[in-house]
């Protein structure tokens, strides 16, 4: 491994930002940048391994050869060279996150405090601020339900084998299009202790300040057949209830990254949220009645993936990449 077992990964179209630098200068963790066709030829920062399209199709991973170009997906090359060189805790992030002074995250085992098990979908933004927002996926039939709030007197400490840890973002949050729409103010979240749900309480998770244990590197996969805005959202659904299967919690910790948003179109990033107003809660039905504590994380993987395809939410070709991704990684994640 480079300068650490832990990865930060990233995929920009931009030269070097102030995110890309701050990461690149944290100590023990080495940053990964999966290029595309639109980002800079020249593309090059300090202490920071950058993968152009040819250094991608070099490292001989079978999944290059059906992965888009021109999409968000490119990181999954950067997740796979730092699996094959030893990362054991890679970090998810994006090149307008910049990091705070302390930006952590929290230990994967240990006492937190801990929501109930089967409350469902659980708005954990109103656990760290009582302003109305909610994270882009989250149910919007919930969002003005009281219910779908966590009530302090609901968390009880406990212990608990965490496997993915979102961190939060101030400034301009990961909310949904609707939000932005209709009100857009900047949210600074409060210093709120790190928040472990329980088994069938869930809440949707992205890739923009998010940690991952190695036991789970095969939930990386990123859909690429679907649109952009519902890519990391899916893949935040379908790894919650594969994670209670194998004893493995998700964790929510304080913002420790403040985003400076690149320019978005509201409109365009409603088209393509549309799936994940219409989806999550049959997402999670489907992947439930597909899994089996019996298989592998992997094998629970792709069986999901099959039932989202017999269900019309992905596409035959999701499965084919699916299924690169998956012998791409099988020497690295074992069966998990």
């Amino acid at each position: 491994m480079g300068k650490s077992a832990n990865s930060i990964v990233i995929t920009s179209i931009f030269a070097p930002t102030v995110a890309v630098q701050k990461f690149a200068q944290l100590a023990m963790h080495q940053l990964v940048v999966a290029g595309d066709k639109k980002s800079p030829q020249d593309w090059e920062s300090p202490d920071t391994v950058y993968l152009s399209i040819d250094a991608q199709e070099d490292l001989g991973f079978k999944l290059s050869s059906k992965l888009p170009y021109n999409h968000y997906g490119r990181k999954m090359m950067a997740y796979l060279y730092a699996i094959r060189d030893g990362a054991e805790l890679i970090i998810d992030t994006d090149d307008d996150n910049i990091p705070y002074e302390d930006w952590s995250f929290p230990a994967l085992e240990g006492d937190f405090l801990t929501a109930p098990d089967n409350l469902g979908f659980v708005n954990i933004y109103k656990t760290f601020t009582d302003k109305h927002i909610w994270p882009r996926g989250f149910p919007l039939d919930l969002i003005t339900k009281e219910s779908s709030r966590l009530r302090s007197e609901q968390l009880a400490t406990a212990s608990a084998k965490v496997g993915i840890w979102q961190g939060l973002a101030d400034g301009d949050p990961d909310v949904d299009a609707i939000y932005r729409l209709i009100d857009n103010t900047e949210c600074f979240f409060n210093d709120h202790a790190s928040v472990v749900l329980g088994e069938g309480t869930l809440c949707p998770f992205n890739s923009q300040n998010t940690a991952i244990r190695r036991e789970l590197f095969p939930l990386l996969y990123m859909p690429a057949y679907v649109t952009f805005r519902f890519t990391d959202i899916l893949r935040g659904l379908v790894a919650q209830p594969i994670m209670w299967t194998h004893g493995y919690r998700l964790g929510f910790t304080k913002a420790t990254v403040v985003q400076e948003r690149n320019p978005h179109d509201y409109m365009r990033d409603f088209e393509s949220e549309i799936p994940c107003y219409l989806h999550p809660n049959k997402v999670i039905e489907i992947v439930k009645a597909s899994i089996s504590p019996a298989n592998s994380i992997s094998e629970n993987l792709y069986a999901a993936y099959v039932g989202l395809q017999q269900a019309d939410i992905v596409s035959s070709q999701e499965i084919e990449l699916l299924s690169l991704w998956l012998e791409d990684i099988a020497p690295y994640a074992g069966k998990q």
